[in-house]
């Protein structure tokens, strides 16, 4: 749970700015902050403790991920994602999910494999512990991408990321969803361990269309 505590910044190594993006970030994806909520500066300086500087590039960090929105006399919003919008992202997505698994299965070696096997495993340890069920999908997909060996399609995947991400903290709460996504994984896994290029594409298309439509059906109902 994202507290006004945990929006404070800490003086290490990494770029003040880079913290407040992150802290931010998290601020939103968890929902401390409301799509359509206004993110006053003033506020937010004195929230994290950062300056007025490090705020504002932090700002304009998550504007270019689509997650925060600049509006004419009105300021910085958090980005409302209406259904249409949402449709549209997944539809991307699963495209490029899809290139992702085939090209895995071409070009992976098998410690590559393994090492997806792993982090599908973490993702199961995740799911029957009921925590970091996000954090656990996202070192999957690393792994997936990175086997890939195309960074340009990793590069545009990774630009959807963010708001993709917010529409998945949606999703997952949806009933029977967090079993159904798992069941998905695993028809994906099985069939990349059978080197089978034409059902991993499939799988994985599959497996983003069911995610879409339980976020698509997790937004209100006038969004």
């Amino acid at each position: 749970m994202v507290t006004e505590s945990s929006l404070r910044v800490h003086r290490v190594v990494s770029p003040v700015r880079t913290q407040v993006a992150e802290n931010l970030r998290q601020a939103i994806l968890g929902r401390h902050f409301k799509p359509g909520q206004r993110l006053v500066e003033r506020e937010l300086v004195e929230a994290t403790g950062a300056s007025r500087t490090s705020v504002r590039e932090a700002l304009r960090e998550l504007a270019a991920e689509g997650l925060v929105t600049s509006i004419p006399n009105k300021g910085t919003v958090v980005t409302e994602v209406t259904r249409d919008e949402a449709r549209q992202l997944y539809e991307l997505r699963s495209g490029l999910e899809a290139l992702a698994g085939r090209l895995f299965v071409e070009r992976a070696s098998d410690t590559e494999i393994d090492e997806l096997e792993r982090a599908f495993g973490a993702i199961e340890e995740s799911y029957r512990l009921g925590v970091g069920t996000l954090a656990a999908k996202d070192a999957f997909y690393d792994v997936l991408f990175r086997g890939a060996r195309n960074e340009q399609l990793r590069q545009v995947t990774a630009g959807l990321h963010a708001r993709v991400t917010y529409l998945r903290s949606f999703s997952l709460t949806q009933p029977g969803r967090l079993t159904e996504s798992l069941s998905e994984l695993r028809d994906i896994m099985n069939a990349v361990k059978a080197r089978d290029a034409d059902a991993v594409a499939k799988a994985c298309m599959y497996h983003i269309k069911q995610a879409g439509q339980a976020g698509i059906d997790a937004l209100p109902a006038d969004a």
